[in-house]
Order: structure tokens, then sequence, then C-alpha cells
């Protein structure tokens, strides 16, 4: 079922649409950045952008064998209620995707956010494993934010205080079985919960009735790409880096080139910023993005010989940071823009995720700036600028030698595409994440959080069944 078939609710009272994908309408914006980015520190906000998240099930007799050798992470141990933050890199160790995986059924695994690249790892396995393309057969609704979870419990009138950090559980809701997974991308306590389509309306429309009672807002798709990565210290793909889809092998570009639905944010790429051209260092590897905790060297994958390196020391290593851009040089460059004949890009974008102007070009725009050293190196690139309402800042994500990365230092951001008038921007290293005033997701006891129901987990999960297939052939037949 698409959002063709029914009226979403979710659209209503947006302001803008977009169609990400075909067969798919997602709200763009709702009562704008500043309102859109805030609700999530007071209460929470409930968003349907990742309805059209590329989902992929891989299954067979060898399915945990196939997840093994393509990914970073082990999954022996990963049991019904857990999931894994999966990496996929290429022979260089760079990241091709990372997405989240689930386990739904013994030899069944659902995927999100790896495709394309698992699909084409998939079609050319020698292993017994299967694939099969999910996408947009459940729904997806994120509700993140401090009254996340009351927001919840008041809508199924249950009690979901066990779900720990980076787990999940199956709730029966009037006879509607729900997934709820603690996690989310603004730092703060947040949830998603996904099920299938035909039941998408009436529980959204749970939700945000209850939303409305903790003071909730909608947020929509322009305020989601970055306001709530960057300030929370969430790297993401598509976002704040490309990914290598056509520089890794032959096979997995003549795929891309031949799904080019699935491979839109890597097929036509703009590469803007002072960084210019230079794809490698957009490209990044695991510990350029924090995520080096994830990679285990207890099994073979691809890219592990890369890795391991960068894990000895053998190869140079990034890490992540953010910087906080100095507000008088960003006052220069948006006063230099406004001299005649000036060819000094435009800083006054509140994001540097361009939607406009990738759908008029027929492109996806990234922009990275380099960073320099006192000496004039560069040390780096600074990714993801957005002005950050919430403390009044422009900020961004960085990729930096670690030597660098000392709170209050003071670099240099080059601001300006290779062929413009470039200016230089003071940009000193500050807390990450920035919103560190909250408690993080992983840290939160949620044990002070009133307790809102009493509703039933499914009844195989209550008596202690793992194998959750029957969600599973619910979510593939009522679709």
């Amino acid at each position: 079922m698409s959002n063709q078939q029914f009226i979403d609710p979710a659209i209503a009272d947006a302001n803008l649409l977009m169609q990400p994908v075909p067969g798919i309408t997602i709200p763009f914006e709702y009562d704008g950045v500043r309102d859109e980015s805030a609700i999530y520190r007071t209460s929470a906000w409930i968003g349907t952008v990742l309805m059209s998240s590329p989902v992929y099930d891989v299954y067979g007799p060898q399915a945990l064998d196939f997840l093994q050798s393509i990914c970073v992470n082990d999954f022996t141990n990963l049991k019904f209620t857990g999931l894994r933050h999966a990496v996929i890199c290429n022979d260089n160790g760079q990241i091709l995707t990372d997405g989240i995986v689930i386990r739904i059924a013994e030899d069944r695994y659902r995927t999100y956010w790896l495709n394309p690249p698992i699909q084409w790892l998939c079609e050319n396995s020698d292993l017994d494993v299967h694939g099969e393309d999910m996408s947009m057969k459940e729904y997806f609704i994120q509700i993140q934010g401090e009254k996340s979870l009351e927001i919840l419990e008041d809508a199924f009138q249950a009690d979901l205080h066990e779900i720990k950090f980076a787990k999940h559980r199956i709730q029966d809701v009037d006879g509607m079985q729900v997934r709820v997974i603690r996690i989310g991308m603004t730092g703060n306590l947040a949830y998603e919960i996904h099920g299938p389509m035909c039941d998408y309306v009436e529980i959204y429309n749970r939700v945000w009735e209850s939303g409305k009672k903790f003071g909730a807002k909608k947020q929509g798709q322009y305020t989601y790409t970055l306001f709530n990565h960057t300030e929370c210290g969430f790297p993401n793909i598509n976002i704040h880096y490309p990914l290598p889809w056509f520089e890794s092998w032959d096979g997995l570009t003549e795929w891309c080139y031949a799904n080019p639905a699935l491979s839109n944010n890597n097929i036509n790429r703009a590469l803007h910023g002072s960084v210019g051209d230079d794809l490698e260092s957009r490209f990044v590897t695991p510990y350029d993005t924090g995520m080096g905790f994830l990679v285990k060297f207890n099994h073979d994958f691809i890219g592990k010989a890369a890795l391991e390196k960068i894990a000895s020391g053998e190869t140079p290593r990034r890490d992540c940071c953010v910087l906080e851009w100095n507000s008088e040089d960003v006052g220069k460059v948006f006063a230099a823009m406004l001299q005649p004949g000036s060819n000094v890009e435009d800083i006054t974008d509140p994001s540097d995720i361009r939607f406009v102007y990738n759908l008029a070009n027929g492109c996806f725009e990234y922009i990275a700036q380099k960073v320099l050293d006192e000496d004039g190196n560069q040390v780096g690139i600074a990714t993801g600028r957005i002005i950050s309402y919430n403390y009044g800042r422009m900020i961004s994500l960085a990729f930096v030698d670690p030597s660098v990365i000392q709170e209050g230092r003071e670099l240099t951001v080059l601001w300006g595409t290779p062929g413009t008038d470039q200016m230089e921007i003071r940009a000193t290293v500050a807390r990450h994440p920035y919103n560190t005033d909250l408690v993080r997701n992983e840290e939160l006891d949620v044990a002070e959080v009133p307790v809102l129901g009493e509703g039933r987990m499914v009844e195989a999960q209550a008596a202690g069944k793992g194998d959750w297939s029957g969600w599973y052939e619910s979510t593939k037949s009522r679709v």
C-alpha cells in the first residue's frame, strides 16, 4: 500500500511536501526549523520522513554467515530483542553504507538503509542466502525527545519502560502488532515504531493525539536531515559524506546505474565547498565517524585488512568533532556577498542540505570545506554546517586529525568552492556532541518517567519465544 491509496494524516497540515521516491509523499516542513528543531528538548517531535527508507530482508540457512562476511559487526549473539548498527565497507575500509539490522525470524534479518550495497552483495554471494525488498511495506514513525516515552505509553496504554537502549519488542495495540525500538537521532530519549502499512493511519493518529497532550510537534524532512544529526553529533550517510558506490567495484557500479532510483544520492553528485572534487577526502571510515567501536576483528569481512591498519596506527586516521564557527567571520562573509561583483558563496542558508538546488539541477549536492591548522596545513574537512537555533551558533561536524581535537582550540575553515572568492573563518573545537546538556538515550534511566499504561506484549514474546516470524508474515500479507 502506498501513500497514494490512503489519506496520510502526517501530511495533512504540512506547509510543504516532497516525494523522495515514486509512490510516497512525505512532509518537508510544518512550522519551520526554529520550532521543529527545538521541541525535542522539552517535549518531542513526531516524524514520518523515513517512510521511504530502503528496507531489505536477507534470509536463508546462511543468512548469518552472509552478514558476518560483509559487515564489520559481529552478529553471532544477536537476539530477537536486540539490534546492530551495521556498517558495510569496501576493500579500502571506506563506508559503503550503515544502518540498522534486527533479527525477525530464525534465519531472517531485516535491514534498514543497507541497500543498495547489500542487495548487490546478496545477489552475487556464493552462500545459501536470499534477499527481498521490503521497502514501503511497513510504516516507520519516529517519536523523539524528552516526552517520547510518555507519549507512546499514553497512545498504546502500555508500560514500555523495560525497553532498554538499542532494544525493541512487539507491543499489542488492540490487536495490532507494533514493533517499538528505543533508538533515535536526537541524542536524548527517542523511539521508533514499525508495523504493517495497513495499520499506519490508526497507529499514527493514536500517537499524534497523545503527542498533542504533551506539547509535541510534527517534524518534516528539512529539519530532520541536518539539524538533528549535526547538533546531536551523528554524522550520517548521504548527509555529511557521500558513499563510494561508483568507486569500489565494477559490478556494484553497473548495478547502481541499472537501478538509479536506489542510487540517486550518489549517482550524480555535485561536489561543492573548498574541498572541491577531492572525493577521497570526503569518503570516510568507521573510525572517522566515531563508529570504530562497532568494528569487530573476530571474523573475516570486507575491508578488514584496511581497518586493521587504521586501528593499529599504521594508517593515519581522522576523528569526528564539532566546530563552532566564529560569528564575526561569518558576518564578514555575508558582508562580502553584498559587494558589487562579489563571487563569494552564500553562507545564509540555515543548512548545507539544499533540497531545492538538488531538485532543480537533478543532482545531490555534498558541501565540505577544508579545515586548516594554525600554520595553514589542511588537517581535515568540515561538513554538515547548520545554524543551530537552539544554541544561537553556526556549527558543523568535522573529520580531522585527532591531534587537533582539543576543546577550545582555534582552527580555520576555508569557505568557498575553488573558483569562487574564498574566505577564512575561524572555528573553535567545541563539545561533542553539541547538545551535551541533555542526557543521552543510552545513559538515561527511565525509572523516573511516569508509567502511563499496562498493555500487553504479543503472546509469543511474553512466553519467552524469540521467533517473530508471525509478525513478519502479518507485515508481508497485510500490506
